[in-house]
This record gives C-alpha cells, structure tokens and sequence, in this order.
C-alpha cells in the first residue's frame, strides 16, 4: 500500500457505533474519500463493510444492516440460552455463529478484495499485545477485532487467539499516522465526551475502568500529533454516554439506530461545513 493521505478511523463502542454510519454519510456526501480505512470492534465492522465499497450504496446497506436489527441478530438467543453457554463455556455468554452468518452477508471474504486497502486491530492472548490485520481472510480478522470480552469467545486465526481490538487501542489514531496519513478523520461514538465520576454501583466499575484505558491511549495519541498533520474528530450528535446509567448494559439494544445515524449524519455535515469555511 502507497502512503496514505487520507485515513478513517473507526473506533470501538457496541451499539453506539450506528453513529458512524451517519459520520460515514455526511463524509461521502461532503465528497471525501479515504486512501486507508482503519477500524476496532463494531468499526472493524462498520470500516471493513464501508471499505468494501466507499459511497453512498455502502453507507445505504449500512444503515439497512443497523434498522435490520443486527445486534440483536449477531448477539441471539434468549436469557435461557444465554445462561446455557455460559454453564458450557464458563467464559461467554453467546458464540459468535450469528455475527459471523451477518459478516459473510456484507463482507467479502478476504482482505485483497476491498476496494480500499483496510486494516483493524485485535489483542493477542498469548502475545498480550495488539495484532493488526491487513490481508488474508478478513472475516476471522473482523470477528477477532470484535470478540467482546465475556460477551463473545476468543477467536483463533493461526496459532494464537485474540480478543475485542478496544483492549489495545480503541481509536487507533497513531495507527493512521504511523501509515502516513496527513488528513485523519476520527469517527468516534460519544464515549471519550463523558464526563467519569468514581464508580458508585457495580456495573459502573469495569465501564469506568475500561474508559480510562480507552481514552489515555487516545489522548496520548492526540498529543504526540507530528506536524502537518491534521486530526479531524467528528461529532456524534449525541448527548454525552451516561456511566451511571444501567441502559449501558444493553449491549443488544440498537432500537434508536436510525435515530443516532441521522444525528450524527447532520452534526458531522455541519462540523465539515464550518472546518471548510462555510455557515457555522
């Protein structure tokens, strides 16, 4: 792969990420183009289906796939069968079957076959490390990038498996300028605005100290920005994700997809509207 000039990234977020979508829509219609796509976890998803076929028709079948009821499709089954696999498997909740049935729908099936050169991020088990793929079978690569911990077993591709790229990096912007990249556009899905508090109830705790980890590598990342480089980070629309709030939980719950993707399709169209000296 040439070096970039333009790179997307994708960050990690669950149910959340339908805003990328929007972002995704607002960049297309705006008329900007990636040279690089790079993704974690649901954007590994959201960027290997966008770098599939980089226009509107991509972005129409994204929000098709999202108002279809994709999280609920990828994560099945009922509270019984849940409880079933985990008995079995004493480490997940669902087996990945469903979201792999959904990627083999929108995706190719190797990396050389994406009209956009594309990469993403899992971490290695064995290595405790991050592992970015960039060519072969891209299916496995997305599924390992997406292998939320507790939520979906580890992935095997060679000999090593891997889990949910977010543990590693969340936002990879140092990846896109470690490739070259000049213009960086970051589709992110409202986590890194919230405000943290100390967790005061027990869900809160593992949420919170996810956050922490996800946006001190995104931070760092924006700091150590080299010169002439220029870092777009795209709105959501959103209010700010609540931690305190229990409806995080709801790792299956999309029902206001369409509703985040238009948010941010409009929030991302004005920020690019100001940032190239339009109304603001």
């Amino acid at each position: 792969m040439s070096e970039p000039q333009v790179a997307f990234v994708l960050g990690g977020g669950g149910v959340l990420g339908a805003a990328e979508v929007g972002m995704l829509g607002a960049l297309v219609d705006a008329g900007i183009r990636p040279d690089v796509v790079l993704g974690t976890s649901i954007g590994a998803i959201n960027g290997a289906a966008f770098a599939a076929d980089p226009g509107p028709a991509a972005v129409e079948r994204l929000e098709a796939w999202w108002a279809g009821g994709a999280a609920e499709q990828a994560f099945g089954g009922g509270l019984v069968g849940r409880v079933r696999t985990l008995a079995r498997t004493q480490t997940h909740l669902h087996e990945n079957d469903g979201l792999r049935a959904l990627l083999e729908r929108v995706l190719p099936a190797r990396f050389e076959d994406l009209a956009v050169p594309f990469q993403c991020v899992a971490a290695s088990i064995e290595r405790a490390t991050a592992r970015w793929f960039a060519d072969g079978p891209l299916i496995d690569a997305v599924l390992a990038s997406s292998a939320v911990p507790g939520l979906l077993p580890p992935v095997r591709v060679g000999g090593e498996h891997f889990l949910d790229g977010g543990l590693v990096n969340s936002i990879p912007v140092d990846r896109a300028i470690e490739l070259g990249a000049r213009d960086v556009y970051v589709l992110q899905v409202g986590r890194i605005e919230a405000p943290l508090r100390v967790p005061r109830r027990p869900w809160e705790v593992g949420l919170v100290a996810f956050e922490i980890a996800r946006r001190q590598r995104f931070a760092e990342a924006l700091e150590r920005i080299p010169g002439g480089v220029r870092v777009h980070v795209l709105p959501t629309g959103s209010a700010p994700v609540r931690f305190d709030d229990p409806g995080q939980l709801r790792y299956r719950d999309a029902g206001d997809a369409a509703e985040r993707v238009a948010r941010a399709r409009e929030a991302t169209s004005e920020h690019l509207a100001v940032e190239r000296g339009g109304p603001d």
